[in-house]
């Protein structure tokens, strides 16, 4: 054998290893420096770090790191190995970091935005390798969101799930470029994907939205979407780099305005194989513009307590599907000239009929402070039009400035017996009725937590089969935490808004022994529960207790109701 061939084998390993294509998740970026400024004691320069995690020697020569806007390419021959760490940086950058591990400067290097951004890695072949679209809530703590402190993975395997595998870093320098992460842990991903919403591109092309990012060659098959009405599977499925959390379909047949089908999704995966459950459905539909009415001021809360944030809540009540990237919400000065306008999404978001939407600035703090049912509901903008606290307007627009509801409110349509209006919310009772109808509009019922963002107000004005009743289930009750019978419930239903009650427990002897409800606004309908405790929250004996129901309004209406109900004790 000549030296020549021999030479020639021993090299076409290496040669067969530098030319693999490389596949998704075989290097991952795992430490970003979005804002180094002011500095811990890291450079004052930003660095993306990579960790190969593909199990073999790759050479990254030829690779891309882009923003989207401004893409640098490795001109380096590096190889990177095994559980290796690479910084790449600004080429002025490399004297400064190089200390600290293998370093490779590029030119152009993608600027991190602080807030967000989306960073792509591509291999030489153009596929992408991984992308993390980040932003400053990942931080988890304010005072590193700052800057000084870098955004470390904590488990590389597990590159897909976003914030809940980043955390700001607690390595005494600010971060840890070059070596294993200090948050560094097992943070396996278990949870499926789920189908989110879908939006609507024309009326053979939909877009599927899910939460996270799929296994691009499972989302790619059309036959694990099925579309209602005989559509059927859609002729293609293309996901779309970098994240493939969307997927656009082609259908095999057009969408018709004013129906509402769904979305059927199977056998899709995650990148950790994670696969979908068995009823991810969503709606779909071709939005149409809307009417005057179609889309209605529904709830507002524009005296929030210190700390929180103004709400606005829409309600479609037409039959209409209707992309709430069209329509903005605005004030109108006394000369109807418009201002504040903000945008409800930026994004197409479709709004079906009989749905709710909630707009606010701070979804986090709305959940905290009220009931919100379907956290889906909440869409959270930079900011919202001027609400005073005394009175104000507040107008729904198309993108052309068509006004499709306006609504003047004033703090004196509060419930008159209601000493503190902040935090309570003015809910709209009849979706028929103007929205200047200041007797259409009524607080929230202190029995729904003074707000029903995203669902039906508790103000709500429904046909009712018994009015006025008040009732308390079971008769008998054992409040012993077995799961059966466990609470005495007092249910009521009123004929209109503005009741208030009182509700009192008296044991045989006539004495009060638990003020379950004292000035309670109440809604159209609701319940209350009692445990069996005393005021001082001990239990009560066995034995038969009255209820005593006061329901009286401002006008001097008033009910008195009385119920007998039994404790017992099971043995």
């Amino acid at each position: 054998m000549t030296v020549k061939l021999l030479a020639v084998l021993l090299l076409a390993p290496i040669a067969m290893l530098r030319a693999q294509t490389s596949r998704p998740f075989d290097i991952v970026m795992t430490e970003l420096f979005p804002d180094p400024s002011p500095p811990v004691a890291l450079p004052n320069n930003e660095f993306i770090e990579l960790k190969n995690v593909s199990g073999h020697t790759i050479n990254l020569k030829g690779w891309k790191l882009s923003d989207g806007t401004a893409t640098a390419t490795i001109q380096a021959n590096v190889d990177i190995g095994v559980d290796s760490f690479v910084i790449i940086c600004p080429n002025s950058a490399v004297p400064l970091f190089s200390t600290m591990g293998t370093t490779i400067g590029v030119s152009n290097f993608p600027s991190l935005n602080n807030d967000a951004d989306i960073i792509t890695l591509y291999a030489p072949e153009g596929n992408t390798i991984h992308a993390v679209a980040y932003t400053d809530q990942w931080y988890r703590n304010p005072l590193k969101a700052a800057g000084g402190w870098t955004l470390e993975m904590v488990d590389p395997r597990n590159p897909c799930t976003g914030a809940a595998n980043w955390k700001a870093s607690v390595d005494p320098h600010g971060g840890s470029p070059g070596r294993e992460n200090s948050v560094a842990g097992n943070n396996h991903d278990e949870m499926p994907p789920a189908l989110l919403r879908t939006y609507t591109i024309d009326s053979i092309t939909l877009v599927a939205v899910f939460d996270e990012s799929l296994d691009s060659t499972a989302a790619a098959d059309p036959h694990r979407y099925t579309l209602s009405h005989t559509i059927g599977h859609p002729v293609s499925a293309v996901p779309l780099a970098p994240l493939f959390h969307e997927v656009v379909l082609k259908l095999a047949a057009p969408l018709n305005p004013n129906e509402v089908y769904q979305l059927t999704t199977k056998e899709l995966t995650d990148c950790s194989a994670n696969a979908i459950g068995m009823m991810n459905i969503a709606k779909a539909g071709l939005p149409v513009p809307a009417d005057t009415q179609a889309i209605i001021i529904n709830e507002l809360l524009f005296d929030p307590p210190s700390g929180g944030s103004d709400y606005i809540e829409l309600y479609n009540r037409s039959r209409k599907v209707v992309d709430l990237k069209q329509l903005y919400v605005a004030n109108r000065s006394a000369a109807g000239v418009l201002s504040g306008m903000q945008q409800l999404s930026a994004e197409s978001r479709l709004f079906f009929p009989g749905e709710y939407m909630v707009v606010t600035e701070d979804g986090a703090w709305l959940q905290q402070q009220y009931n919100v049912k379907d956290p889906a509901a909440v869409i959270q903008l930079s900011s919202l039009p001027s609400l005073p606290d005394d009175k104000g307007t507040l107008v729904l627009i198309d993108w052309q400035g068509a006004p499709i509801d306006e609504l003047q409110y004033d703090r004196k349509w509060h419930f008159s017996l209601i000493t503190d209006e902040e935090g309570v919310a003015l809910e709209r009772i009849d979706y028929s009725k103007p929205a200047q109808d200041s007797h259409n509009w009524m607080s929230a019922a202190s029995t729904a937590g003074f707000g029903t963002p995203g669902y039906r107000n508790s103000q709500f004005r429904a046909d009712l089969q018994a009015k006025g009743m008040v009732t308390i289930t079971p008769t008998l009750f054992s409040p012993d935490n077995d799961g059966f019978d466990d609470f005495a419930t007092i249910q009521y239903q009123m004929t209109e808004p503005g009741y208030v009650t009182n509700i009192t427990f008296f044991d045989a002897s006539g004495r009060a022994v638990r003020h379950l409800a004292r000035n309670a606004t109440l809604g159209r309908e609701g319940v209350f529960r009692w445990d069996g405790l005393d005021n001082n929250r001990r239990s009560l004996p066995v034995g038969t207790y009255i209820m005593y129901a006061e329901i009286f309004n401002t006008q001097g209406k008033t009910k008195k109701i009385r119920n007998t109900v039994t404790l017992i004790r099971r043995l």
